[in-house]
């Protein structure tokens, strides 16, 4: 074996059954602490992106926050991940996601609270939160080192994975395919853009999310819409078959080998993990700089992120791939996907497909700049930022010459393992989390009640 086989054996293990197990349990166990959070409580958390009143401390509102965390987590994995998936597992791979996501967002929940509940202020007053920070906090000065570890591996993400050379990449394959236009020059301007964006630090990075991440779910969301309109006939069996063979070994046809049930649910799992990000640890760095006083209340607007990744985008990705009927051909990837549009618009498809992947892995890059940057202060300091900032742009700017398979491999290792010690943490602090989520319902309930009381004395 060579040392990218190594490698690649090291990775699958690290994303194997048991830290997929642990994923979702630790979903499990928040679900049943919480009460079903995500279900009575969605109504309110999908109020709050538009009306929290953003009055407490925090670097910018909770839906800048929201979409930074957006940015970060809606990638390539919504579009790229979602046809792997299903290209590996058959089309029940969707109905895993869906549960992966369902517990997910408990999870995503517990994050967002602790990281606004142990956030701290740093020596330039901008805010710093994750879950370093509540680990240290939290936890405890004895598990500090698994803080610490965190932060390691956020940086090295950042980096060298879903940070840099992963997006760069798609972005400069899908427009060399589409619009035959050089990777150099592709490269060149991603860099310019990059660079321009990120100097400015949260503040730049949060208003550019802001105006692009709205845009880009809803044109994404019109054209994968529209495809399924034109396919609308086939929408009824494709429901039919993600959920039979969820539970059934998908059978072999066309270019489709076949998947046993065990396959669907770790390519499911893993992919839909992979996608929303909910218990790796990257999406309450960012959330921990909302400007609120509950940390209840972020926690449930940062819930909603998982639900708008998977229970929305990945789902009409997927469902786009099984009502075209693609997923039983030869392809794979974004290749995959690029064949369903181009079924449903044979003139323009491979267009729309092009920006909606451009957008998607540029705001990815966005996201990851921000997350890396606070693990970098927390292990280094804020004199730490601006090198860490020359360097990233260094990495994008070098990302179109490279095509390193151990690096991206590597990346993989270290993002499955942020997950470790976050998990860890949100089990050890998830007494905290329940009570956070008490003391806030009951703030609901007075305010509720101060309400109806005054439009009693108004009425009288």
């Amino acid at each position: 074996m060579n040392f990218l086989d190594v490698l690649n054996s090291i990775d699958s293990f690290v994303w194997g059954p048991p830290l997929l197990v642990l994923l979702v349990g630790t979903g499990i166990l928040l679900t049943f602490r919480l009460h079903l959070l995500q279900l009575s409580k969605l109504a309110r958390a999908f109020k709050l992106i538009f009306t929290a009143r953003n009055d407490g401390e925090g670097d910018i509102d909770s839906f800048k926050a929201l979409c930074t965390a957006l940015a970060a987590t809606v990638g390539t994995g919504n579009i790229v991940g979602v046809a792997t998936a299903i290209k590996a597992g058959g089309p029940g791979a969707l109905f895993w996601m869906w549960v992966a996501a369902f517990f997910g967002m408990a999870t995503k929940y517990a994050e967002g609270v602790l990281a606004v509940k142990y956030r701290e202020v740093d020596d330039q007053g901008n805010i710093s939160g994750g879950p370093m920070y509540y680990i240290k906090n939290g936890l405890g000065d004895k598990w500090k080192p698994l803080g610490t570890l965190f932060a390691i591996f956020g940086v090295l993400v950042a980096y060298f994975g879903i940070g840099t050379f992963a997006q760069v990449n798609s972005i400069i394959d899908i427009a060399n395919i589409t619009f035959g236009v050089s990777p150099y020059v592709v490269g060149g301007i991603i860099t310019v853009l990059v660079a321009a964006i990120t100097l400015g630090g949260l503040q730049s990075i949060a208003k550019t999310a802001e105006k692009i991440i709205p845009a880009m779910a809803v044109l994404y969301f019109l054209v994968t819409v529209s495809i399924l309109v034109i396919f609308a006939d086939q929408i009824p069996n494709a429901v039919y078959q993600i959920i039979h063979d969820a539970f059934t070994p998908t059978a072999a046809t066309g270019g489709f080998l076949g998947a046993t049930v065990m396959l669907a649910m770790r390519s499911g799992i893993a992919r839909g993990v992979f996608s929303n990000e909910s218990g790796l640890g990257s999406a309450p760095i960012v959330a921990a700089a909302a400007k609120t006083k509950w940390p209840a209340e972020q926690g449930l607007i940062s819930m909603t992120g998982t639900f708008i990744d998977t229970i929305i985008i990945c789902t009409l990705t997927g469902l786009t791939l099984v009502v075209t009927g693609v997923w039983k051909g030869d392809l794979n990837g974004a290749a995959l996907t690029n064949a369903a549009f181009a079924q449903a618009y044979p003139a323009f498809g491979s267009y729309l497909l092009c920006v909606c992947l451009a957008l998607f892995a540029f705001t990815t890059i966005l996201g990851w700049n921000y997350y890396g940057e606070r693990c970098m202060t927390y292990l280094a300091g804020t004199k730490a930022i601006l090198p860490y900032r020359i360097v990233f742009i260094l990495l994008i700017a070098s990302a179109a010459f490279l095509k390193l398979e151990v690096i991206w491999t590597l990346a993989d290792i270290v993002n499955g393992l942020m997950a470790i010690p976050n998990l860890i943490a949100l089990i050890g602090l998830s007494g905290v989390v329940v009570a956070e989520t008490r003391r806030f319902n009951e703030h609901v309930k007075e305010e509720e009640e101060e309400e109806e009381n005054k439009t009693e004395k108004e009425i009288a």
